[in-house]
């Protein structure tokens, strides 16, 4: 009979870990209810590092993630997706750049705030990008002498 009871004791315990790490992942993730949001598209020459789900940051605060990825044809570069909160606003000069999140840490978009009053509309493009820059390109272009 106490065998009985620490099994159900034990199980609960469990059970009530379990539940608090899916609510952890739930708001780590951006999973919460009234996520609404819109897109932005931006072209960049080179996105090595970013994915489905990287984050997007303005000002180091997370505002959205890269919903897709696709190679444009024609120019060769890759198009994102960009899906940010419905409530940040982002002007129409500005900028977005695929930066490093430390030496040994993973890539994010990061969106600089222009100065115009207008603001980009869902599915507007952002026009001023910069893509990543490899680690490794720099290193032998320092050790080479080599300038580009």
């Amino acid at each position: 009979m106490a065998s009985n009871l620490a099994e159900t004791i034990i199980g609960a315990v469990v059970l009530v870990t379990a539940g608090g790490f899916l609510a952890y992942a739930a708001q780590t993730t951006d999973m919460r209810a009234g996520g609404d949001t819109y897109t932005l598209d931006a072209a960049f020459r080179s996105a090595s590092g970013i994915g489905t789900g990287t984050d997007v940051r303005m000002s180091g605060v997370k505002i959205g993630t890269v919903s897709s990825m696709a190679l444009d044809p024609q120019t060769y570069q890759a198009v994102t997706t960009l899906a940010l909160r419905s409530d940040v606003q982002v002007p129409e000069d500005s900028d977005a750049k695929i930066s490093a999140d430390g030496l040994l840490g993973g890539n994010y978009v990061s969106l600089t705030p222009g100065g115009s009053e207008f603001m980009l509309e869902p599915g507007d493009e952002i026009l001023n990008t910069q893509g990543s820059v490899s680690l490794l390109d720099l290193l032998i272009s320092f050790g080479t002498g080599a300038s580009e």
